[in-house]
């Protein structure tokens, strides 16, 4: 796919997506690195422009150098921004209370522990929507549930041939001391989200060593 293909249809892609406004973004492709530029009101729109890049097919890495303009009405103090980011954390049922934030000039630190990534991963989705954040830094440690008496690698491993779209053959997985390293090669970003999301589901995990090749 050519250079201009490809920032084509990454640039029809975020049109497609009403969440954000596709006309503040400048997309720009070169070997299947995708760069996007521009201004933005808010972080959730920077979450998910690059995620909407990274579904177009042939986009190897995506370059999320969007910046943010948030105007004075929407600016907020520390203890205000905490406090919405605390309560819409508590108010939904996938992230546990172990989580914590602290608010510095807009920019928000979650902090805490967790079972699961996905847990950590829904902490920092909530308060990417907190009307005046800014950034999020995520120090949300994992701490995994009680050791599993099956192996690790075999459940992921087992999770993966169930994927009726995932060629489970052409990845390799590797377990130890609660790491997991995945290496091979997939035909497409949206099968390697699903090996990665496949380790991360299994219990006792708190690191996966992405070495997977996306070869279209």
């Amino acid at each position: 796919m050519s250079n201009h293909d490809l920032q084509r249809y990454v640039s029809e892609e975020l049109h497609w997506d009403p969440k954000i406004d596709d006309s503040a973004i400048a997309v720009s492709a070169e070997d299947g690195v995708v760069t996007l530029r521009g201004t933005l009101g808010s972080f959730r729109e920077k979450r998910e422009a690059k995620k909407d890049a990274q579904r177009v097919y042939g986009v190897k890495s995506v370059k999320n150098e969007l910046q943010l303009r948030i105007l004075n009405e929407d600016r907020r103090a520390d203890a205000d921004l905490r406090g919405d980011v605390l309560q819409a954390l508590m108010l939904d049922s996938m992230v546990p209370s172990t989580i914590d934030a602290k608010a510095d000039n807009g920019k928000v630190t979650l902090s805490g522990t967790a079972n699961w990534r996905f847990q950590r991963d829904e902490a920092e989705s909530v308060a990417s929507n907190i009307r005046g954040v800014i950034s999020i830094e995520n120090d949300v440690d994992l701490v995994p549930p009680a050791p599993s008496a099956h192996d690790v690698a075999s459940s992921i491993e087992n999770a993966m041939e169930r994927n009726a779209k995932l060629d489970a053959e052409s990845v390799e997985v590797k377990s130890e001391n609660g790491t997991i390293t995945l290496s091979g090669t997939v035909s497409s970003w949206a099968d390697h989200d699903q090996a990665v999301d496949a380790a991360w589901a299994a219990p006792g995990v708190t690191r996966v060593k992405d070495h997977i090749v996306v070869l279209y």
